[in-house]
C-alpha cells in the first residue's frame, strides 16, 4: 500500500480516537493466530486498534513493521502500547481525503 499523506493520516487518527482495541497481542507475542485475527479484523473494519502486552518499545515497533508487511496495511499511529493500522477494503467504506 502506498504511504498516507499527512492529511489522510490525521483524518484516520480522528476516526480511530473513539475505537477500542479489537486485537490483543499477549505474552506469546505476534503468533500466526494473532496475525490471522488482525487479517479478519482489517477485512471487516479497515481501521483497527491493536493493543500490545510488551513493555519493550523496540519489540512493539518490530511488530508494527511485521503486521503491516503481513497484512499489506499501513501504520496510522502508535501511542504507547496501542497501534492503529489501516487497510482499505476491496470496496472501501472510509473515504480518505486527497
Amino acid at each position: 500500500m502506498k504511504p498516507l499523506t499527512s492529511s489522510q493520516r490525521q483524518f484516520l487518527k480522528s476516526l480511530a480516537h473513539s475505537l477500542q482495541p479489537v486485537v490483543m497481542i499477549g505474552n506469546q507475542g505476534l503468533t500466526p493466530a494473532v496475525l490471522n485475527e488482525i487479517e479478519h479484523s482489517l477485512a471487516a473494519h479497515e481501521l483497527i486498534k491493536i493493543k500490545a502486552a510488551t513493555e519493550e518499545a523496540e519489540t512493539r515497533q518490530a511488530w508494527v513493521v511485521e503486521i503491516c508487511k503481513a497484512a499489506k496495511a499501513v501504520a496510522v499511529q502508535q501511542i504507547g502500547k496501542v497501534i492503529v493500522i489501516y487497510r482499505p477494503a476491496i470496496t472501501p467504506v472510509i473515504s480518505l481525503p486527497k
